[in-house]
């Protein structure tokens, strides 16, 4: 017992990120034969309890601490590798463990009997291992080796159904959309070392860091660092255009979704940008809270006529996740990381919740042998009756989400929108558009969250059927959902349920906001925000529970929400078509020009070659030949005359006689 109270955090950290590495490898080497799905599920389980105990209650409010190892060395420059706790990373590293055990457990009932289950598991060990060293990474380097493995993994995980040609096309569209974002990274990562030499985050914000001490009088390179690592961060949290991979990610299993999409992966967009903070100047922090803003309000507007029940939770998330960009882009990062933590939990809920009203429609579908989706919210109604506990559990998350009191959603959302109301006063009159954009949004979400629990769980169910065997998920199913449900109530997070000053959270980290509070806002904002957000459930209620529906379904609002405002078409129509003709124009004047070319030149070179061939046979050739042989033959009689032979002698001179004697009679 006395080992483990002597513990470092340092090594039990390294503890954490090196068990779902192990499982993973484990897994891998076993194959087929590990389907159970224990060892990860024991892997993350002490990962997170190791976390808790010996890492976050040592660091939390402590001393931070940190390790350093040399790597390798380039001129005169050594890279490192370490590990870094201070009280953003262990409550990051924190919040993966907490979030995956849950998903772990979950997963154990929901893809039970999948042929691929095994996989499932491997894949599962390796993305937490990837997540968590990103979370406790020194260095920027290092954080971007372990940024392209947690991308790896969900092109994995996104494609596991590798067979169903919509998931192969999400997991493509992920990959590809995340390499944009990963060059934006390593745009950033040159900037800073091109400035200061160094990548190490301790070097370079730490309280003697270089960024305080050497002063950089190049506005343009700043500039250039910050908008790298914001692109690697629009990427990665589906950010405003980036954002169009992350609702066709919903291909995979619901549980990989939950954890992948809602809570660990897409934030860590959020954590980078809170870590790397202080680089970044007044222009690129209003380039983050307008990108913020606009993410926040389409993606609202696009889940309001989603009839994919993962679809509208997608959505859901990049607007929370513009919620957090804004609140880094006003200078309140602090909050930004408050939203992280619990939007972590109540979205979990939510898909996993999602997950458990799929999982029995599926069965139904089976059941009945009728061709529906399980997953379209027009199939289902008055799921409550059947579900009860899953509709107690999502109800409770939805009110997390659309940030009702007492509540933990209600907490944290208000701590953006008060500090950007706040941030704006103080710029000036035309940055209100801001707060006033997330004001419209958080009204719009409570809107599109109780339209999904109205047509699920109310009303009557839509499917014409003389029996319907619908019910609550197994425990194992329920467990996980319970604690969620559990931690997205306010007392989790604060014992003041009106008043998110009081926040644990809040309270361990120490920004300097450069705007003064103003005490009003703390109560007019949440008042408004609770009247506005009960009279959307009301509109709600009447519309789709009392179906006194106003408006055209086919109208062009409705139309263009449903089709993501086209933004997949007009990519798929520039980008990608645009591509493939170039690609074909490209192929054409290949075949055409270049190889034309080069097959004209070629000709004519045989042509010349033949040509020279013939030449040189018949006329050089020939010459040479045929003065060849004369001379041969003149030799060839010059030898017969001089054979050594007297009578040969006396013959050709007789013969010359002769001739010349018939010459002189002749002339």
């Amino acid at each position: 017992m006395s080992i483990l109270e002597n513990i470092s955090p340092i090594y039990a950290a390294i503890i954490v990120v090196a068990l779902p590495f192990a499982a993973f490898i484990i897994q891998a080497i076993l194959g087929k034969k590990s389907q159970s799905g224990n060892i990860s599920l024991i892997a993350i389980s002490l990962s997170t309890l190791i976390s808790l105990v010996f890492v976050f209650a040592e660091i939390w409010q402590n001393i931070p601490r940190s390790a350093t190892q040399p790597w390798f060395t380039i001129g005169v420059n050594t890279f490192t590798v370490g590990i870094l706790l201070n009280n953003l990373t262990v409550l990051m590293q924190l919040i993966v463990c907490v979030i995956a055990l849950p998903v772990h457990i979950y997963s154990r009932s929901y893809m039970k009997g999948d042929p691929g289950i095994h996989r499932y598991w491997m894949y599962l060990s390796l993305f937490c291992f990837a997540m968590l060293g990103l979370t406790i990474s020194k260095n920027l380097f290092m954080m971007y080796i372990f940024w392209e493995l947690v991308g790896f993994a969900s092109y994995l995980l996104i494609g596991f159904w590798f067979t169903k040609e919509s998931a192969v096309q999400a997991n493509k569209k992920a990959f590809l959309i995340n390499r944009i974002g990963d060059l934006g990274f390593l745009i950033g990562i040159a900037c800073v070392f091109t400035m200061y030499g160094s990548l190490d985050l301790v070097e370079l914000f730490g309280k003697e860091g270089l960024f305080y001490e050497k002063h950089i009088d190049n506005p343009v390179l700043i500039s250039m660092a910050g908008l790298g690592f914001f692109l690697g961060a629009m990427a990665k949290s589906a950010q405003f255009p980036l954002h169009v991979w992350l609702p066709d990610a919903m291909e995979g299993p619901t549980a990989v979704s939950s954890l992948i999409h809602a809570a660990t992966m897409v934030a860590a967009g959020i954590f980078l940008l809170s870590s790397v903070f202080p680089l970044f100047n007044q222009t690129v922090l209003l380039c983050i809270a307008v990108i913020g803003a606009i993410t926040a309000a389409l993606s609202a507007y696009f889940a309001l006529a989603q009839t994919d029940i993962k679809r509208i939770l997608a959505f859901s998330t990049i607007s929370q996740l513009g919620f957090m960009m804004v609140a880094i882009g006003v200078g309140a990062w602090d909050a930004a990381m408050f939203h992280l933590v619990t939007h972590a939990f109540f979205k979990c809920l939510l898909f996993l919740g999602a997950g458990a009203v799929i999982h029995e429609m599926a069965h139904l579908k089976h059941d009945s042998q009728l061709d529906f989706d399980p997953q379209n919210i027009n199939n289902m109604g008055g799921l409550r009756k059947y579900m009860p506990k899953t509709f107690i559990l999502m109800c409770i998350a939805s009110l997390a989400l659309a940030g009702f009191p007492l509540t933990s959603g209600f907490l944290s959302k208000d701590a953006i929108l008060i500090s950007t109301f706040e941030w704006a006063i103080e710029q000036g009159p035309a940055y209100l558009l801001i707060p006033i954009t997330l004001t419209l949004v958080s009204i719009l979400t409570a809107f599109y969250i109780g339209r999904l629990i109205f047509k699920v769980f109310f009303g009557s169910f839509k499917l014409n059927l003389a029996h319907v065997s619908l019910h609550d998920a197994n425990k194992t199913m329920l467990w996980p959902m319970t604690f969620l449900g559990v931690c997205s109530l306010f007392f989790v997070f604060s014992l003041n349920p009106i008043s998110y000053h009081e926040a644990k959270i809040l309270n361990g980290f120490y920004v300097d906001y450069g705007f003064a509070e103003i005490h009003s806002l703390h109560i007019l904002i949440p008042i408004g925000l609770t009247l506005a957000s009960t009279l959307a459930w009301i509109i709600g209620w009447k519309w789709y529970v009392k179906g006194n529906y106003p408006l055209n379904a086919n109208g062009k609002a409705i139309t263009f929400s449903l089709n993501q405002g086209y933004i997949n078409q007009f990519y798929q129509n520039t980008f990608v078509e645009g591509t493939l003709k170039l690609s074909k124009g490209l192929y054409w004047f290949d075949r055409t020009i270049i190889d034309g070319l080069v097959n004209l030149l070629g000709t004519v070179v045989q042509s010349m070659g033949r040509m020279s061939a013939w030449i040189d046979k018949y006329i050089v050739d020939g010459f040479i030949n045929t003065l060849g042989q004369t001379t041969y033959y003149i030799g060839h009689l010059l030898r017969w005359v001089q054979n050594g032979r007297l009578q040969n002698y006396l013959g050709f001179a007789f013969t010359v006689l002769l001739i010349g004697i018939i010459y002189l009679i002749l002339t």
